[in-house]
């Protein structure tokens, strides 16, 4: 691992805290809200009484809330901000990939351990959401990977130079793109947290450990969005500004485009998200790896 900047490692947190906070407030506005309701909702929850259902487990509730954001987290430290990660590993791809299954852990958890029907049904949701999207997904991680080369975040973005990946890699993009929507079970995959499960794996959850679950929900679209920057977008390249704003700008888009899902694409039935994974994206995610590998070995 090279050593990283303390720049980066001050810098990051901040980044997170500023586009957690602008998903949060473009969510707000696109449903009818205010761009202040997120700060009026966090400062609500903080004060909240929390709520207890019959014999919880509340070491594994904890786990679960706690674990989400870190998770993300830990994910977010492979993804270059200007140029370096705070932890610039060898294997960042795997890395990444390796805290969604954290992610899986933690939503289940979350909603077992409050001994309640549909937190426990909300958690199941999320495992075989998680078994519908995951291949697609690290097919699309192992094409951009193959594209450059290496399993280094940074070389896969520097790669990029000439053309980024989103253009000449459209279906491991577009599948990307699914997938991290999938992962922080957001708007047309939401059916972890769903409505008509009155909140699914959260349902239980009041006070600060809603607000950590919710905050770590919009920590996975934060960082799901800033790897598509150096995966498929160039990183930090881009004319006139510097690296590190165009990485938040190139994030900032990428975001906007997963927050704005939530209130204009319907809901995908579970089994036909699931038959669609296994019979369309991961063929497709293999034939785009398949031709990627072509070109790479010309």
């Amino acid at each position: 691992m090279r050593e990283s900047p303390v720049w980066a490692v001050v810098a990051l947190p901040f980044a997170l805290a500023l586009l957690v906070y602008a998903a949060a407030a473009l969510d707000a506005v696109l449903a009818g809200g205010g761009f202040r309701d997120p700060l009026y909702e966090g400062v609500r929850l903080l004060v909240q009484q929390r709520r207890r259902t019959l014999a919880p487990d509340r070491l594994l509730t904890r786990i679960g809330v706690v674990a989400l954001p870190l998770a993300a987290v830990l994910g977010a430290v492979v993804v270059p901000l200007g140029g370096r990660a705070v932890a610039d590993l060898t294997v960042g791809v795997v890395w990444f990939n390796a805290m969604e299954v954290v992610v899986w852990g933690a939503v289940w958890l979350a909603g077992w351990g409050a001994n309640s029907a549909y937190g426990l049904v909300g958690g199941y949701r999320f495992v075989a959401q998680g078994l519908a999207y995951e291949l697609p997904h690290m097919f699309a991680l192992i094409t951009a990977a193959l594209g450059a080369g290496s399993l280094r975040v940074d070389e896969i973005a520097h790669a990029q130079g000439g053309l980024w990946f989103a253009v000449w890699m459209p279906v491991a993009f577009a599948v990307y793109l699914l997938s991290a929507v999938a992962m922080a079970f957001w708007g047309p995959l939401g059916h972890p947290a769903g409505n008509d499960l009155a909140g699914g794996a959260a349902v239980e959850l009041t006070g600060p450990d809603r607000l950590v679950f919710l905050a770590g929900r919009y920590l996975l679209l934060v960082v799901a969005a800033a790897m598509a920057v150096p995966l498929f977008l160039g990183g930090d390249g881009g004319p006139l500004l510097p690296g590190w704003l165009w990485t938040l700008l190139k994030t900032g888009a990428v975001l906007a485009v997963l927050v704005w899902s939530r209130q204009w694409l319907p809901a995908l039935r579970m089994d036909r998200f699931m038959t669609a994974a296994w019979t369309v994206l991961i063929p497709a995610t293999l034939l785009q790896m398949l031709v990627v590998g072509i070109v790479v070995l010309d």
